[in-house]
């Protein structure tokens, strides 16, 4: 067997899902992908990215003439080699992962294989679920319904960074094979032949918890370092020297350890909410991965302590906030630090006034009332404040843009202004 020969369907067509359909396109012979969502199938048929992502477009004005098509029909899982679930797996109100809609692709697998099936047909979990979940769970459900069945399983957590996944699909630290039999871990080497990245086989539940640990670990050292640059903003000492050089030793690295309003977006609050939870389940506080979240919960609203030490009352002054999306290069506002920001301004009697440059339309959901502006200069006009909340590039090079504040009083949460009076989350 060789790449090119298999067939691939994915369920689902958000980011995970997308990314890891196009980017698998140009290795296999066919990928259907199977959304509920009429307006992200036509998208994707038209090669028109439904989410942005660097380099996604391009993917896809290829693959869509080729060999990659999304549908609302499960047919193509009658047909199809492996078949992927890439659905979400929210948080539910107790922090535990929601894996209904997992359960469901697990149930219209089972009964698309009931009415036919390839040989030796693999299922593979692409979504962030509790160890145990793959083979407890999915597993039980394919078999129920097809117990003359042979299939495999297995759990190939993503590895994606929003605003770099295809470059992180394409050229991965390392391809994570979850499943217990030969033939199934054989199809997945198959399938990530042309990508040369080491793989590391390991058993379902080893998988899931892969995943689980390298999100928390990552979220833990933002929280690290924000705890240590909050303490370095009270001494007077500079948190970006300090972290360089712990991030200089080797066995640490410097990456996720820059001191700001902390982290957001899809992944890492649930993830390490999810860890929280499953470890209460088995009896153990999780003492450092709730303090992760203690920190990140509140590293935002610092940024309004500083803000009303320079403007004594909030009420009906006019903020600019800049960035809403949780980080640049993308247009995801999932657990932004923006949100509890904006919505502290406006608890307080505050006029928000929104800008980002690709997530405002996503923002509108969450607070349709707030002011949007067109560019940054604009929701800086007559403005009694500015705090700055995500790294876009273009924020680095606001200069003069400033001078049109009423008031000029700026704290920026992410390091990234270049002008001299601004003041830091950190320092």
């Amino acid at each position: 067997m060789i790449s090119k020969n298999l067939n691939v369907t994915l369920i689902g067509a958000g980011y995970v899902g997308v990314v890891t359909a196009a980017c698998l396109s140009p290795l296999v012979q066919t990928v259907t992908i199977v959304e509920i969502s009429q307006d992200r199938i036509d998208a994707i048929n038209s090669a028109t990215p439904p989410i942005y992502e660097e380099g996604l477009d391009t993917l896809l004005k290829t693959c869509v003439s080729e060999n990659l098509r999304a549908t609302t029909q499960y047919t193509s899982i009658q047909t199809s080699d492996i078949i992927f679930i890439a659905v979400g797996t929210p948080q539910n109100s107790d922090g535990s992962a929601n894996l209904s809609y997992l359960m469901a692709a697990a149930e219209t697998i089972a009964d698309e294989f009931a009415k036919k099936h390839t040989d030796y047909p693999v299922i593979v979990v692409k979504s962030t679920v509790p160890p145990g979940t793959t083979k407890n769970i999915v597993e039980p459900i394919i078999y129920k319904k097809n117990p003359n069945l042979s299939f495999g399983i297995c759990m190939n957590p993503e590895f994606l960074r929003e605003g770099r996944a295809v470059e992180d699909f394409l050229h991965p630290d390392r391809i994570v094979i979850g499943s217990t039999d030969t033939k199934t871990r054989e199809v997945m080497h198959v399938l990530y032949h042309g990508i040369g990245a080491p793989i590391f086989d390991v058993d379902p539940a080893a998988a899931e918890m892969i995943k689980y640990a390298s999100n928390a670990f990552l979220a833990a050292k933002i929280s690290f370092a924000n705890e240590i640059g909050n303490l370095c903003k009270q001494i007077g000492v500079n948190v970006y020297e300090v972290m360089k050089g712990v991030g200089m030793d080797h066995r640490v690295s410097p990456y996720f350890l820059n001191a700001g309003a902390g982290f957001g977006g899809s992944c890492f609050p649930k993830d390490v909410s999810a860890l929280c939870t499953v470890a209460r389940e088995h009896g153990l506080e999780p003492t450092l991965l709730s303090a992760v979240l203690q920190v990140n919960a509140t590293q935002p609203l610092r940024m309004i302590d500083l803000l009303e030490k320079k403007i004594v009352s909030l009420a009906e002054k006019r903020i600019a906030v800049l960035g809403l999306a949780f980080k640049n290069n993308t247009d995801d506002v999932r657990e932004s630090r923006s949100i509890p920001v904006i919505q502290a301004l406006i608890d307080k009697g505050a006029m928000p006034v929104l800008y980002d440059p690709m997530a405002g339309r996503a923002m509108k959901a969450l607070f349709p009332d707030a002011e949007y502006a067109a560019s940054a200069e604009s929701a800086l006009m007559n403005a009694d404040g500015c705090l700055v909340m995500t790294e876009w590039p273009e924020f680095s090079k606001l200069d003069h843009e400033f001078a049109v504040m009423k008031e000029r009083v700026i704290i920026d949460g992410r390091h990234i202004l270049t002008i001299d009076d601004a003041e830091g989350i950190c320092w």
